[in-house]
């Protein structure tokens, strides 16, 4: 067997996967291994990795693909891991707290307090992200706050999971840029971000530079022997890495992801993008690319909520009626942000409404006017992004919620005015960070082209307008 074949870590908030990709990235079939993580949360905004567990993880699917073989001829390995993650350490290095995922939102009454000090538009500028709860910038001041004594160090949970296998935590690029503390241009940490957030760089790992390689420790070696010699490539956003994996590497494709959340974002040479939009945010794909977009906590776990407290029609026949519901949903109009907000927006869970309900109103209408409402907010993305491109990109759609649903494709063609490419890459993190250890790229199958229906894009058109009315009279901007 080749050397040419990578193995790809995908480090979510639900579970970790490891697959392997052939030297072209093609995956190989049935070589997949799955553990689930908990996530430890609590009504008063905790959301929790155990990143021993996330470590331990790790370690029982690469057992089960070593028992089968699975890991011959790997030369490379490649990591996907969710952004923005922090883990408080003491002096000896000693854990002070689990993983705080982007969902841990403990530290929202300080957002208002850092945006008042200093130049916010430079900020966002530079590291491409404004105060939020998701970034260092906001969770490290309050988790020195908390903690007695306060945090020594810190570390993202990809650079835990590297310290513990290859001795060496060094932060990629990319995981950095999802701090909110780095400075984009420069791959440094910034000096306004770093003042904010109330530490210097001592407190933080270091950034990897061009060329940086691992491997496995001498311990992972003996338990690992097929990856003893492997090359451990520098870990990707998983948002980043999930756009290279659907094919969406340069700024006349922009992809757009519906799962359990929501995403729209871009790919772009770093020396070629332009100014940032106040309503997108911005990050690194590596040492050469950028990938800027807007996300929603709000998409197939909606639809989950729904299908758990009303009365809907069974899954078999749920597309049918959805159909007979016109655009607009006679007039229901939904705030999509019961799971919350993400930047620029600062809505804590339990932020979601939904009006215009009468006595004649169906559960259909409301789950209708729920996955409009996702669309309308990924119009506005869209809107952003398409003002800063060169030219007119392509939309490509991919993710398990929009793949199964044929209504909510067609919606989201009607919204957005124009044809939506479906593509089905189940896998698409791991997969993109295959390819960007391979330094390749792909083009996902087309599963089909959705075409907008003239009628109901003018229909869309003006239901957008009034949620987009009502959304700023109820403050939601």
């Amino acid at each position: 067997m080749g050397q040419g074949r990578v193995l790809a870590l995908d480090l979510g908030t639900s579970s970790v996967r490891a697959l392997v990709f052939d030297d072209r990235g093609a995956p190989l079939a049935g070589v997949l291994a799955r553990r689930p993580t908990h996530l430890d949360v609590t009504d008063e905004g905790k959301a929790e990795l155990d990143p021993d567990g996330v470590v331990g993880a790790v370690g029982e699917c690469l057992d089960e693909l070593t028992s089968r073989g699975e890991l011959d001829g790997v030369g490379q390995v490649a990591t996907s891991c969710a952004w923005h993650s922090v883990i408080a350490l003491d002096g000896g290095g000693g854990r002070l707290t689990g993983a705080l995922t982007w969902a841990d939102t403990r530290a929202a009454p300080l957002v208002a307090e850092l945006r008042s000090r200093g130049d916010m538009d430079r900020l966002q500028a530079a590291t491409g992200a404004r105060p939020h709860t998701l970034y260092w910038t906001v969770k490290l001041p309050w988790l020195s706050r908390e903690l007695s004594p306060a945090p020594a160090r810190y570390l993202g949970l990809a650079e835990y999971v590297t310290g513990a296998l290859l001795g060496d935590p060094t932060a990629s690029p990319s995981m950095a840029s999802g701090t909110g503390l780095l400075e984009l241009a420069s791959a440094a940490w910034d000096a306004q971000a770093l003042e904010l957030a109330g530490v210097d760089e001592r407190a933080l790992p270091a950034v990897a530079g061009e060329g940086w390689t691992g491997r496995l420790g001498p311990e992972g070696a003996r338990r690992w022997p097929a990856l003893a010699e492997a090359t451990w490539h520098p870990a990707t956003g998983d948002g980043a890495a999930s756009n290279v994996g659907a094919g969406c590497v340069s700024p006349d494709r922009v992809a757009v992801n519906l799962g359990t959340s929501a995403a729209i974002r871009v790919v772009e040479p770093a020396d070629q993008a332009g100014p940032l939009h106040r309503e997108l945010w911005r990050y690194l794909v590596d040492d050469r690319q950028v990938v800027t977009g807007a996300a929603f906590s709000g998409a197939g776990n909606l639809y989950a909520w729904l299908r758990q407290v009303t009365a809907l029609p069974a899954e078999g026949s749920l597309e049918d009626e959805l159909a007979k519901v016109p655009p607009g949903s006679r007039g229901v109009v939904v705030m999509p942000y019961h799971a919350g907000s993400r930047p620029p927006l600062d809505l804590a869970a339990g932020s979601g409404a939904i009006t215009g309900l009468s006595l004649a109103t169906t559960a259909v209408e409301i789950l209708a006017a729920t996955l409009e409402s996702v669309c309308y907010r990924l119009a506005a993305g869209f809107d952003a992004l398409a003002a800063t491109l060169p030219g007119e990109p392509e939309v490509v759609a991919s993710g398990g919620a929009i793949v199964a649903s044929p209504w909510w494709q067609q919606t989201l063609a009607d919204v957005l005015g124009r044809p939506v490419r479906l593509v089905d890459e189940p896998e698409a993190s791991a997969r993109g960070a295959a390819l960007l250890a391979l330094g390749q790229a792909t083009d996902p199958a087309t599963v089909r082209v959705v075409e907008p229906r003239p009628d109901a894009v003018e229909a869309q058109r003006a239901a957008r307008a009034l949620h987009e009315d009502l959304a700023a009279r109820l403050g939601y901007v």
